[in-house]
């Protein structure tokens, strides 16, 4: 699991962006490959992982807090928020005009193959019990050019089929809590 003073892992996202030269489409958007040193690197950031796009605490809490604090995030000297979830990036967009609809503030960014997920030791399985098959546990991390200044991790992560989805500490009031002492 990362831990602070980590770099965290090098991967690509695969992402999907409008494409304006795209006309007379249903679908004027085309795929593009993100990587985490497009985001994270010489900046700082606030990234949030949940289990799942559409899911209960994720969709009634998780992202509208993040999305409610945005602005007082970013006046901590954070320069972006990312909702990050091993889902692909169609899930993500529709959960996100589902949810916050225009994007102009918290971005979804989708971990559809998992890659980062495992590369930050947060990756479970909840098959059996969910039949989510594998995701991530739910965390929030600032990281300051590419390495992990802070993390907040749920407790009693369990690799395989954890009954419990914790959601104590990776909530956007206490990132925010952590935000201003550090500011200070």
């Amino acid at each position: 699991m990362a831990k602070e003073g980590d770099a965290v892992p090098s991967v690509v996202f695969k992402c999907r962006v409008r494409d304006n030269s795209m006309t007379n489409t249903a679908n004027p958007f085309t795929w593009k490959d993100v990587k985490s040193e497009d985001l994270f690197k010489g900046k700082r950031v606030v990234v949030f992982a949940l289990p799942g796009a559409f899911t209960p605490t994720c969709s009634s809490t998780h992202l509208p807090g993040y999305e409610k604090h945005y602005d007082e995030i970013k006046k901590c000297g954070v320069d972006e928020v990312y909702c990050l979830s091993v889902n692909d990036a169609f899930v993500m967009r529709q959960w996100g005009l589902a949810q916050v609809g225009n994007f102009k503030k918290v971005k979804l960014l989708p971990d559809g193959a998992c890659l980062f997920t495992r590369g930050m030791g947060m990756s479970c399985v909840w098959d059996s019990e969910r039949g989510f098959g594998e995701r991530s546990w739910r965390y929030s991390v600032v990281i300051n050019d590419m390495k992990v200044e802070k993390i907040f991790v749920e407790a009693g992560q369990v690799n395989q089929n954890s009954g419990p989805d914790p959601f104590e500490v990776s909530d956007a009031g206490t990132m925010l809590g952590y935000l201003q002492s550090a500011k200070k």
